[in-house]
C-alpha cells in the first residue's frame, strides 16, 4: 500500500522573473532605473571634475563628508516620514529637489564657479536623496507580495548594477566633452522618475494621524537592536564599506599610477557595477542560497582581498579585474542583507528601519570616500586601499566569532514572517493595501 511519504510534494519551480510579472514593480523599477543612470552619471562628473580642479586628494574626501551628513542628520525623521506620510509623494517631493540641485550643479560648472559652493549644492542634494530613501526603500515590499520579493530584490541590484555600467561609462564619455551635461543629464533623468512614480497603480493606505513623537522617532533604532541579526549584518556592512571606500579614489589611480584618462577613469568605475551585474544574473536564475550568513560573510571577505590587490596593482587590466569582483562579491551581500533586513521588518517600521541602516550603512560610503581621501592625503593612495583592504578582513573575522547567527543562518526561503518578530506595538494602526493589477494583497 503506497504512503504519502512515497511522493513528496515537489518544491514549487523557481521563477526568475516573478517580481516583473507585477506591473505596479514593473512602473516603479524602470523609473527608478532610468534615475540611478543619471545619478552614476553626475557621481563621475563630480570626481572628475573636483580632482581636476583642486589636484588634491582631500577634495574627494570632501565630496564623501558632504553626502555624508545629510544621512546622519536626517535619515531618522527621513524614516519616521516614511511610516507617517505617502512614500510616493515623499519620493516625488525628493526627486523634483534632486533635479533642481542637479541644475544648479550644471550652471555652477558652466561658469567656472565656486568649489566650496558646488560642496554645498551636494549636501543639499544629499538631502533630497535622504528624503526619499527610506520612502523608497520601503515601498518595494508592498508592490510585490513576501514570495516574490527575494526576487524582486534580486532584480533591483541587478538593475541598480546595470545602472552602475551604463552610468560610469557613459559619464566617462560625457565628462570628456562636456561636464555640464553630465548634470543635465542627471536632471533629466529625475524628472523621468516622477513621471513613473505618478502612475504608479497602487493604491493609498492609511496613514497615522496625531502628534509626532520621539518614541516614534527611534522605534527604528530599538528594532533593529532586538533584532540582533539586522544588527549585525548593518554592523559589518557599516566597517566594510568604511574600510574599502577605493572607489573615491579612481581619479587618481585613472590619472596618476594607471594614466587611462577620463575614459579609463569611467570604465574602472563601471568594473564594480559589471562585476555585480553578472553575479546578479546568476543569482536571479539560481536557486536561493542555502547557507545565506556563511555565504554574505566568505563574499565580505573576498571584497577585502580583492581591495588589497587593486590598490598594489599597477595594470590597467588587473586593476579592471579586482574592482570587477568587488562589485561581484558586493552584489551577493546585497542581496542577502536587502532580503532579510525588509522580510524581518513589518510594515510599518520599514521606513524607519530603512532609515537605521541608511545612517550606518549609506553614510559609511560617503565616510569611507572622507577615510581614503585623508589617508591619501597624508600616506599615500595605495597605503589608503591596502590598509582598508587589511581592515575589512579583520572586521568580517569579528563578525564571524561574535555572531554564530548569522554564521549559521540557512536559507532565505526559510526566513521568518515579520509579524513573528517581537516589536513594539504601533500606535497606530496601518491596513494592508492591495496592488492594482495583482492577485491578493501586497505583503505590508
Amino acid at each position: 500500500m503506497p504512503h504519502a511519504h512515497d511522493n513528496p510534494r515537489p518544491e514549487p519551480q523557481h521563477d526568475p522573473y516573478a517580481a516583473f510579472r507585477i506591473p505596479a514593480y514593473r512602473v516603479f523599477v524602470i523609473g527608478w532605473f532610468l534615475a540611478m543612470v543619471g545619478t552614476r552619471i553626475q557621481s563621475v562628473a563630480i570626481g572628475w571634475e573636483m580632482y581636476s580642479r583642486t589636484g588634491d586628494a582631500l577634495s574627494l574626501g570632501l565630496v564623501g563628508l558632504a553626502q555624508a551628513l545629510p544621512t546622519m542628520l536626517l535619515a531618522l525623521p527621513a524614516g519616521y516620514l516614511a511610516d507617517r506620510f505617502s512614500r510616493v509623494k515623499l519620493n516625488i517631493i525628493s526627486l523634483a529637489a534632486m533635479t533642481l540641485t542637479s541644475l544648479s550643479l550644471a550652471v555652477i560648472s558652466y561658469r567656472a564657479g565656486s568649489v566650496n559652493l558646488m560642496y554645498l549644492i551636494l549636501f543639499l542634494d544629499a538631502s533630497a536623496v535622504m528624503l526619499g530613501r527610506p520612502a523608497r526603500s520601503a515601498l518595494i515590499p508592498q508592490l510585490v507580495p513576501r514570495e516574490a520579493f527575494p526576487n524582486a530584490v534580486t532584480w533591483n541590484t541587478s538593475l541598480s548594477q546595470i545602472s552602475g555600467v551604463l552610468g560610469p561609462a557613459i559619464g566617462g564619455v560625457i565628462v570628456a566633452f562636456s561636464v555640464p551635461f553630465a548634470y543635465v543629464m542627471a536632471a533629466t533623468s529625475s524628472l523621468i522618475f516622477i513621471v513613473f512614480l505618478a502612475i504608479i497603480p497602487i493604491r493609498v493606505s492609511k496613514r497615522p494621524v496625531g502628534a509626532a513623537s520621539f518614541t516614534e522617532l527611534v522605534a527604528g533604532i530599538r528594532f533593529v537592536w532586538n533584532t540582533r541579526i539586522i544588527l549585525t549584518m548593518i554592523t559589518l556592512d557599516l566597517f566594510a564599506v568604511l574600510l574599502g571606500g577605493a572607489v573615491y579614489l579612481l581619479p587618481i589611480f585613472a590619472q596618476d599610477i594607471l594614466k587611462v584618462g577620463a575614459t579609463g577613469f569611467g570604465w574602472l568605475r563601471a568594473a564594480p557595477a559589471v562585476g555585480a551585474f553578472f553575479m546578479a544574473l546568476l543569482l536571479i536564475y539560481m536557486p536561493p542560497m542555502k547557507n545565506a550568513g556563511r555565504a554574505l560573510l566568505l563574499n565580505v571577505a573576498g571584497f577585502g582581498v580583492a581591495t588589497i590587490i587593486f590598490g598594489f596593482s599597477q595594470s590597467f587590466w588587473l586593476s579592471f579585474v579586482m574592482l570587477f569582483l568587488t562589485g561581484a562579491f558586493d552584489n551577493v551581500s546585497m542581496v542577502i542583507r536587502g532580503t532579510l533586513q525588509q522580510l524581518l521588518t513589518p510594515d510599518h517600521m520599514r521606513g524607519r528601519v530603512s532609515a537605521v541602516s541608511s545612517i550606518f550603512v549609506g553614510a559609511s560610503n560617503e565616510l569611507g570616500g572622507l577615510e581614503s581621501g585623508v589617508v591619501a592625503h597624508w600616506l599615500g593612495p595605495v597605503f589608503s586601499v591596502v590598509s582598508g583592504g587589511i581592515g575589512t578582513l579583520l572586521v568580517v573575522l569579528a563578525a564571524s566569532y561574535m555572531s554564530p547567527q548569522l554564521r549559521r543562518f540557512g536559507s532565505l526561503t526559510d526566513t521568518p514572517p515579520s509579524e513573528e518578530i517581537t516589536t513594539p506595538t504601533p500606535p497606530y494602526g496601518i491596513e494592508s493595501r492591495p496592488v492594482a493589477g495583482q492577485s491578493g494583497t501586497a505583503d505590508d
